[in-house]
């Protein structure tokens, strides 16, 4: 017991609330882009294994930290009495809870279809909410350096993950890429409707808070936009409305990837030939 107290009170040391673009904020977009540089170098081509692994690593550093920001919000303590009051409102199931799931699925199933689609959804929707997150943090950031430090590892290894994804080539950078990947924001998106419902008729919504994704119609709406749609179209419609906007911005993210390498073997075409041609002339 005195153990499990010492864990609880390391847990939930105090610090100041970071601010956006402050130190504790630019440290982590800095490890988030050096980590993704660094995965990029040290690719070695044609070795989805290893692609695999890095993603299955990764999931589970984050399914960690998870787990530790469930216990730091449930449990507390005053003197010698600790007390457990589990907060419905941070159930691990929102969109940036996804990544976690997903590449836990992408790191134990061998590539074929379904490891290709979840692997699509990692490097576009899951790196589009990481991207957003990261610039604008929002109101992430609390005084509990424990929780700031899992939010920014958690939103930064989606950052890294996707760009890998892209770079490596593991994610085809192919228009019909995005198929699979809407697939399975489809299933992520239908299962916190089915969550918010459950958590309708059971009656948890009398005494808690419980929006999985932020799309619950009987919560009220805090989603920039989509709280205005929420209120004058009917939910089915939301839902056709909410996945269609997030892949449109998934889309875009793989076309700039798709952009991006055709520039990147354009340059390399140019620089070859023009090597060959000094190679040619040098011979004459």
């Amino acid at each position: 017991m005195e153990f499990l107290k010492s864990v609880l009170k390391f847990l939930d040391e105090d610090m100041e609330t970071p601010t956006a673009f402050g130190w504790f904020h630019l440290l982590f977009i800095a490890l988030a882009i050096v980590g993704a540089v660094v995965l990029c170098l040290l690719h070695k081509k044609n070795d989805p294994d290893r692609v695999r692994r890095i993603i299955f690593i990764t999931a589970i550093a984050v399914l960690v930290l998870e787990i530790y920001k469930q216990i730091n919000y449930s449990f507390s303590y005053s003197g010698e009495v600790i007390e457990f009051d589990y907060q419905w409102y941070a159930f691990p199931f929102q969109f940036c809870s996804t990544p976690m799931y997903v590449g836990l699925l992408a790191g134990i199933i061998k590539k074929g279809r379904v490891h290709d689609a979840l692997c699509a959804y990692l490097a576009t929707y899951a790196l589009f909410a990481g991207i957003c997150v990261m610039v604008y943090p929002g109101d992430v950031f609390i005084g509990t350096i424990g929780i700031n430090i899992q939010t920014m590892i958690c939103h930064g290894s989606m950052i890294t993950i996707g760009a890998y994804l892209l770079y490596s080539g593991h994610v085809k950078l192919s228009h019909k890429t995005i198929l699979g990947a809407i697939a399975v924001f489809a299933v992520c998106v239908g299962s916190a409707a089915i969550m918010n419902e459950i958590a309708y008729f059971s009656g948890l919504l009398e005494r808690e808070t419980f929006n999985m994704f932020f799309i619950s119609p009987h919560c009220e709406g805090t989603l920039p936009v989509y709280s205005l749609v929420q209120g004058v179209v009917p939910f089915p419609f939301c839902l056709i409305i909410y996945i269609g906007a997030f892949s449109l911005a998934a889309y875009v993210i793989l076309l700039a990837a798709m952009g991006i390498k055709k520039l990147s073997d354009t340059f390399s075409a140019k620089r070859s030939a023009k090597e060959e041609f000094k190679e040619v002339k040098g011979t004459h």
